[in-house]
């Protein structure tokens, strides 16, 4: 005599979205963790050129300099030696600068006018960037 067994016997079944739900996170984990291995001192930028929020509120004091190397504070020509003095009569509570240096200005010059402008009073540097359309 035959006994009928009280469960039938299924074929196991692979799912398909579980494993695609897996492999997601798998993704994104792997993701996230190649970008907090990527060092950022080490990419090649160009500065003259991005996105950024417009200034809120006063428009800080604006050095700009030319790539022909010369230095302008608020459309006023200055020597270098003479950035500190006029950064001092200039400067605004915030002490916030924006500096606005051409993409083929010397970086030793930009570098120069920002640690003049610091003697002067300055305590925060903001960089000018070009708008990307």
């Amino acid at each position: 005599m035959k006994l009928k067994r009280s469960r039938t016997a299924r074929r196991g079944r692979i799912e398909i979205i579980p494993m695609i739900d897996v492999m997601f996170f798998l993704l994104a984990t792997f993701m996230l963790a190649s970008l907090s291995m990527q060092r950022l001192d080490a990419m090649k930028l160009d500065l003259p050129a991005g996105r950024a929020q417009p200034l809120a509120g006063a428009v800080p004091l604006t050095l700009s300099v030319a790539r022909d190397g010369h230095v302008e504070i608020d459309r006023q020509r200055v020597r270098p030696d003479q950035i500190a003095a006029t950064v001092r009569r200039l400067v605004r509570p915030d002490g916030n600068i924006v500096i606005a240096a051409d993409s083929a200005a010397p970086d030793g010059l930009v570098v120069e006018a920002m640690l003049r402008a610091r003697e002067g009073g300055a305590e925060h540097f903001l960089i000018a960037l070009r708008r990307d359309p």
